[in-house]
């Protein structure tokens, strides 16, 4: 049976709309779900508001000047709410000086204290702060990791537990006029809801609807929700069960807090920030959000504002007959948004079926191409041993367009070319590119493999081209949209393939015009990782204008997007937190130490925690973990099992070298000539 996702209370929609699983308002053009308004001080929240953009101080909060002064570089930024790390009641209580120091200043901007284990600090902060964090999975239980058996009278009986803890956080949370985020992380579920539900999407939009129900028994509803994680699929997947629970279960609909845990630094923390928060703003979701970067936090604002700025012209598409001019409009989507299951292909060549996805160079506007010009997409040319290597991010394809290459291409590279250019020599290493109407006047195909490139609009437009493609099973599908909202519409041309039961590969060909790098590294995740999320795409390639580096940028993009959206590892993943008050080492440094020690350990997952708050849980699925313990103490960890504790900082970054290698993961960085050689 199709699941059935366009939400029944937009009226614009009505003529797309049926019931079923709701999670978004539309699914084939840019519309924002509908919530409530919140408060939080003079600030409100909610689809009648701009979406916030919010961030969190990475001082110790017991330095009050320390505390103000980043406040005001974030606020400066752009930064519109400030969260503060309150552990403890003594920092608690010191979010009333640093707040009355804001505020002397003239900044007015709403403060959060986040909590986590200590119920006092957070009645304490209620009191003094605009707003609260807590986290349902460790704020009234310790975790323990164990596997517990419950009746469903034991298990209520914990609810019970649960709500004599909550309720006076709610009933002084209403007194104040205090806003509250429930919280859930994926690595911090309980074990009452491991227990019960797993370690899934419906554990953790489970763990926030308890404490909801709680809330709404006492008529408080000045909340926003967050569902997050490090795991973008299973982040996107329980924010989108979360919107269909509040729907279905009769709850308000509350704002969302949208957020990828421990995104990391650098260009793969921008690249997986922006697949996880990019997938769900492209679906309409989510009212604030965090982008969670392991650097200062006024440099988190930007990176935010710019997954943002791309929406500010979106309302121009929100009637989707205007964006969408089609005759038979889709209903219905064919896959399960809540669980992620790739699309059933066929096998054409290392195409589909089984095969990871491939990454596509766009070498077409590129003239007089060189050796040395393969450097950008990860192959090079070694003269002295007239031999071809490799990195690991290596392109498998590389587009030329018209262009002619006169030297052999590696092993490892293969190359398409336009259909006309092709037919004049033939070459059986060479794939040819057609175009619809190229397509319908060949008199000669690839015997292996043709790459057909068609608008995802025309898929519905012109159902001859599905009949077409259907005949053949050595066609591998380019799909690309000129559309503005080019996400949404390949979407639906993926949903046309589904349910016409193409099995034929596909390509996503994302185009930008007029783009900067930075911005390039924002959109195209948003809309490829959105894609491979929900199951699509069997390769990547990313077209821009601009010329600096403009391979290599586009190359880097394409493998960080299908790292961060978890369908191909290519290279080592960092899942390190951004830091806050309660970090106990240099957190910056030491992910600079590791990453340089191990960015060659291809596959492997290192957590890097700056405190035990954050710890064992937020790592989640992390091969191994590099957690503070106390000052200058360092706790390593084996997947969730702690193997050496209060390791001397200065030694611990040696000391998680030999774990790694003392369980057989660990193996030598490659020299140059060592990389992946190839005749």
């Amino acid at each position: 049976m199709p699941q059935i996702i366009c939400m029944s209370s937009i009226s614009a929609n009505a003529h797309l709309i049926t019931d079923g699983n709701i999670y978004c308002p539309s699914l084939v053009a840019y519309k924002r779900r509908e919530t409530i308004p919140v408060q939080i001080g003079d600030l409100w929240m909610g689809s009648d508001f701009p979406i916030r953009v919010q961030s969190m101080t990475t001082v110790d909060t017991m330095d009050t000047q320390g505390s103000i002064d980043q406040s005001i570089r974030m606020i400066d930024a752009g930064c519109e709410i400030v969260r503060i790390t309150a552990p403890s009641v003594k920092e608690a209580q010191n979010l009333e000086n640093i707040r009355k120091g804001l505020r002397a200043k003239g900044y007015t901007t709403p403060i959060v204290a986040d909590i986590h284990f200590t119920p006092n600090a957070a009645e304490l902060a209620a009191r003094i702060v605009e707003k609260v964090r807590i986290n349902p999975g460790n704020y009234a239980d310790k975790k323990r990791f164990e596997t517990i058996e419950y009746t469903d009278a034991t298990y209520q009986n914990e609810l019970e537990r649960i709500r004599d803890k909550f309720l006076p956080l709610v009933k002084i949370c209403k007194e104040y006029g205090t806003a509250m985020r429930i919280g859930t992380n994926h690595g911090s579920l309980s074990d009452r809801i491991l227990s019960r539900y797993g370690d899934t999407p419906l554990g953790m939009v489970e763990s926030a609807l308890e404490f909801l129900r709680i809330c709404e028994d006492e008529n408080y509803g000045n909340i926003v929700l967050s569902m997050k994680s490090s795991n973008t699929q299973v982040m996107v997947e329980a924010y989108r069960l979360l919107s269909k629970k509040l729907a279905d279960g009769g709850f308000k609909a509350y704002p969302l807090h949208l957020g990828v845990t421990e995104a990391g630094e650098g260009e793969d923390g921008r690249i997986k920030s922006a697949v996880g928060i990019g997938t769900l703003l492209e679906d309409g979701l989510g009212d604030t959000i965090r982008v969670s970067l392991t650097e200062d936090p006024e440099f988190e604002i930007p990176v935010a504002q710019e997954m943002l700025r791309r929406l500010q012209n979106r309302a121009a598409l929100a009637d989707p007959i205007m964006a969408f001019p089609v005759t038979n409009p889709v209903f219905h989507s064919p896959i399960n948004p809540f669980a992620h299951t790739r699309r059933s292909t066929q096998e054409v060549a290392n195409f589909g079926g089984n095969q990871v996805p491939r990454v596509i160079a766009d070498f077409s506007q590129r003239s007089n191409i060189q050796m040395d010009d393969l450097k950008s997409i990860g192959h090079f040319y070694l003269p002295e041993p007239d031999k071809w290597a490799m990195n690991d991010l290596g392109a498998d394809y590389i587009f030329t367009g018209e262009q002619v290459i006169d030297f052999m291409l590696p092993n490892g590279l293969r190359q398409i070319q336009n259909a006309s250019l092709w037919q004049e020599n033939r070459r059986p290493t060479t794939y040819p590119m057609f175009t619809w109407e190229s397509w319908l006047k060949a008199t000669f195909l690839h015997p292996e493999m043709n790459f057909l490139s068609i608008q995802a609009d025309d898929l519905i437009d012109q159902p001859e081209q599905i009949k077409a493609i259907q005949t053949h099973n050595n066609v591998v599908l380019i799909l690309t949209s000129r559309n503005a909202h080019q996400m949404a519409a390949l979407r639906r041309g993926f949903f046309e393939l589904v349910q016409n039961k193409v099995l034929a590969p596909v390509i996503i060909h994302l185009s930008y015009d007029q783009i900067t790098e930075s911005a390039l590294q924002i959109y195209a995740p948003a809309d490829g990782g959105a894609l491979f999320i929900d199951g699509f795409g069997d390769g990547l390639m990313i077209s821009t204008p601009f010329e600096k580096n403009r391979e290599g940028i586009c190359n880097s993009t394409n493998f960080g997007t299908l790292q961060a959206s978890r369908v191909r590892i290519s290279k080592t993943e960092y899942i390190s937190c951004p830091s806050c008050g309660r970090t106990l080492f240099d957190l910056q440094e030491t992910t600079a130490r590791i990453r340089k020690e191990t960015d060659h350990l291809k596959g492997i997952k290192i957590g890097i925690m700056g405190c035990i708050v954050n710890g064992p849980g937020e790592m989640a699925d992390a091969d191994y973990g590099y957690v503070g313990i106390g000052k200058d103490k360092i706790a390593l960890y084996k997947g969730q099992e702690v193997v050496k504790k209060s390791v001397p900082a200065d030694a611990a970054v040696h000391e998680l070298i030999q774990l790694i290698k003392d369980h057989g993961d660990w193996k030598e960085a490659p020299t140059t000539q060592q990389t992946h050689e190839q005749n």
